[in-house]
């Protein structure tokens, strides 16, 4: 790696020469930089809007899950039966989930190995749980914290190595040279103030991008404020996105923003709204003929935690339309009350509840008290993490939305999760890995193989130098030449940045959150548009300090246009309600209570065996298909597949 200063369009501008940057500093990234330097590769750095920042260090769950193939017990278990499990989940490519089958366990077992405490029996055996669509108790967990622990295991690590970590860069344009990735522009917020320096150049032979998903799309999210994700620009380099109508979303609290799964819902707490003359309301009581309807179901949706909508007619995602309906349509703020039971009742009618309700309380020793008091009982730490983060729930209300908590597209990759724009890479959430299903912890599992996959392939196959500087210069003039315009143009002593990303935030939310109706996502999209062709004259910015705002703004609409487009052509191209998303259509049922704008008909199944790709470009956005790609045989005779490794280690 070597530093320099390159005159580029009669400036000059800092460069960094290696031959691979890694982009982001969650699990993803920071496998990625490890593996490289394990698979020989030394000449690398890690590239980063803030080490602190990011989903992997600053978000879990009431168990965290982490999903592999089983290694516990008499458990009958395979690559093959694993893999076989992950494409069921539909619009899911073969190659990549008999990848994530493989390595699951030598990657797993590198995360135990580097001291993340998943349990073990008395005779070393990683014990597991059934999680969502797995029918093999493959998950484990290191508790509410899982994804965070790898995180800093991984961190140490890279420490350890000397890996060298740019921090404070963020990611703005990936610079190209006759269509492949040649280097990244990043704006140095340390230096924002600084007209000639506050741009600063990575000429690379390849690139990981590990920015996470596009969490700064939505207003209601549970994605930590500190990660908005950075997609947008791999998407204006010519990224195709691959499955972006499939995310997945659920209740969470809004302040701190946290997953309410789990027990947070079977200890049963009051669902409250309050309107705008601070009006309460157990808003579930109008829905529900009896309390011990209401009550099974605010059990079930614990343990059925995602929106689905194939459970939104007679199944726990009700509560989720409910909450929706409240808090979006009708403009009330949402509460969770754990201080005292639902409607008024002094003891809950424990013996009339459901029977999966009714015994899981039992066997839990639950069934008394107030919902505080039995989740005190059942998960302490449950209550404990709401208090390390300046909330008290034993004494105040909880508030909820429904949120966007994963996007199951993004970025189309190969099976070494190299992109179709050549030596750019992506893992970790940003790459479309997942279908519209995913078992429940398989995130955590594809970010680190996907990174490792994508470590060995660049090894092995992308060593050697960057382009030289002068054809780099010449590709980089262009992008450096338009952002310092920018910059320069956005400086003008008022804030206009901040309220466009709320409005374009908010807009995202109503219309192409969980409920999606197909005109409004056209006009939505429309309105997108006009944003981000107006971005240059109508975005200012008070400070220096605010082109990071700006920046992340830019990234949204970006993104945004790209979601909204393949959700507008979604239905258009037969598709229905499935997944986390429903698509209004006058012609389907409607959960009873709800008005017409709920119709909604099932998808049918024949875009399973399908991925929607879309492209970004100036004058529109094209959407194509493809069928997926199918489940490879694997195995092999053994001699056959030595001699090959023994040539180019199978990488190909």
């Amino acid at each position: 790696m070597t530093e320099s200063v390159l005159v580029i369009g009669k400036r000059p501008c800092r460069v960094v020469s290696l031959n691979t940057v890694i982009v982001g500093t969650g699990a993803a990234g920071f496998n990625a930089a490890l593996r490289l330097r394990d698979y020989g590769q030394d000449d690398i750095a890690i590239v980063t809007e803030g080490v602190e920042m990011g989903t992997s260090r600053n978000t879990g769950s009431d168990k965290q899950t982490y999903y592999k193939m089983n290694l516990c017990g008499d458990f009958a278990d395979s690559p093959r039966a694993m893999a076989e499990d992950l494409f069921r989940g539909k619009a899911v490519d073969g190659d990549i989930a008999y990848a994530e089958a493989a390595l699951s366990v030598p990657c797993f077992i590198r995360l135990a190995e580097l001291g993340v405490p998943f349990p073990v029996n008395r005779y070393g055996e990683y014990v597991g749980y059934k999680t969502d669509h797995d029918p093999r108790a493959r998950a484990t967990s290191a508790g509410p914290l899982t994804s965070r622990l790898m995180t800093e295991a991984l961190e140490r690590a890279v420490g350890r190595a000397g890996i060298r970590i740019f921090d404070g860069c963020m990611a703005v344009s990936v610079v190209k040279k006759d269509g492949e990735a040649v280097g990244l522009l990043c704006l140095d917020l340390s230096r924002a103030a600084d007209e000639e320096g506050r741009f600063l150049l990575f000429r690379a032979k390849n690139i990981v991008y590990a920015t996470g998903g596009p969490a700064g799309i939505y207003a209601d999210t549970v994605y930590p404020c500190g990660h908005s994700g950075a997609s947008g620009v791999a998407f204006e380099a010519g990224v195709r996105g691959k499955n972006l109508t499939e995310w997945q979303f659920g209740l969470a609290s809004v302040n701190p923003r946290w997953n309410v799964s789990g027990t947070y819902m079977q200890v049963l707490p009051r669902f409250v709204s309050v309107d705008a003359d601070g009006t309460e309301r157990e808003f579930l009581a109008e829905y529900f003929s009896s309390p011990e309807e209401c009550l099974s179901m605010v059990f079930k949706k614990g343990y059925e935690w995602p929106f689905d909508c194939r459970k939104a007619l007679e199944g726990s995602s009700v509560i989720d339309l409910l909450v929706y309906r409240e808090r979006v349509l009708r403009g009330r703020r949402v509460f969770l009350d754990f201080r005292s039971n639902p409607f008024g009742m002094e003891d809950l009618p424990y013996d009339a509840l459901r029977e999966e309700a009714r015994e899981y309380l039992k066997n839990a020793g639950a069934c008394f008290g107030t919902p505080i008091e039995r989740l005190t009982h059942m998960n302490a730490p449950a209550v404990e993490l709401y208090q390390s983060k300046g909330v008290d729930i034993t004494k105040e209300m909880l508030e909820i939305a429904l949120c966007a908590q994963h996007n199951n597209g993004g970025l189309d990759i190969n099976l070494w999760w190299e992109t179709n724009v050549p030596h750019l890479f992506a893992a970790g959430e940003v790459a479309a890995s997942h279908g519209v299903y995913r078992p429940g912890g398989s995130a955590l599992n594809a970010g680190q193989v996907g990174s490792m996959r994508a470590a060995q392939y660049i090894a092995y196959r992308g060593t050697g130098e960057p382009i030289g500087e002068a054809e780099f210069a010449a590709a980089a003039a262009g992008p450096l030449a338009y952002h310092r315009a920018l910059t320069q143009s956005m400086l003008t002593g008022e804030d206009t940045a901040s309220e466009i990303m709320r409005r374009a935030a908010a807009r995202m939310t109503k219309y192409g959150g969980a409920i999606r109706d197909p005109e409004q996502i056209a006009a939505a999209l429309t309105e997108t548009e006009r944003d981000l062709a107006n971005f240059a004259d109508t975005v200012r910015v008070a400070s220096p300090g605010q082109l990071r705002t700006a920046y992340r703004l830019r990234d949204m609409l970006i993104s945004q246009r790209m979601y909204l487009t393949a959700m507008r052509e979604f239905p258009a191209h037969g598709g229905g309600s499935r997944g986390s998303a429903i698509y209004s259509d006058a012609g389907g049922a409607c959960p009873p209570g709800f008005d017409d704008s709920f119709r909604f008909r099932l998808d049918d199944g024949a875009l399973d065996g399908s991925v929607q790709l879309v492209s970004y470009g100036e004058n529109e956005c094209g959407v194509s298909w493809r069928p997926v790609r199918p489940l490879p045989e694997g195995g092999g005779f053994f001699e056959n597949v030595w001699r090959a490794y023994r040539e180019n280690k199978n990488i190909y």
